[in-house]
């Protein structure tokens, strides 16, 4: 599975950005798809995830009420969709899908930064 993320730019605090991820190769058995971020100095965390079977997704504390993620299957595309955007969402933001359940095999894509200025 090949992942290509693209959207990231400098928005100004209580902006909104819509990041998206391309799924390509081996999409058909995918049984799960997110985001993570990374900001300067920290580690990677769990933004978003959809989780095949599962009745909602799941969000970052941090991100809740604000971030939404979705799918379109027919365009092998997931979304990010990010408002009221903080200083602290700064960071480069990643795409992964995972083939079978959570010790399975992961792909990610190379991110993309999103930077919020305050």
């Amino acid at each position: 599975v090949q992942l290509v993320e693209s959207g990231g730019d400098l928005v100004q605090a209580g902006g909104s950005l819509r990041l998206s991820c391309v799924a390509s190769g081996s999409t058909f058995s995918i049984n799960a798809m997110g985001w993570y971020r990374q900001a300067p100095g920290k580690e990677r965390e769990l933004v978003a995830e959809i989780i095949k079977g599962h009745d909602s997704p799941n969000y970052a504390d941090s991100v809740k009420g604000r971030f939404t993620i979705s799918r379109d299957d027919a365009k092998n595309t997931m979304y990010l969709q990010m408002n009221s955007l903080r200083p602290e969402d700064t960071a480069v933001y990643y795409c992964y899908a995972r083939h079978g359940s959570h010790y399975g095999t992961y792909y990610w894509g190379k991110g993309t930064l999103v930077t919020v200025s305050s």
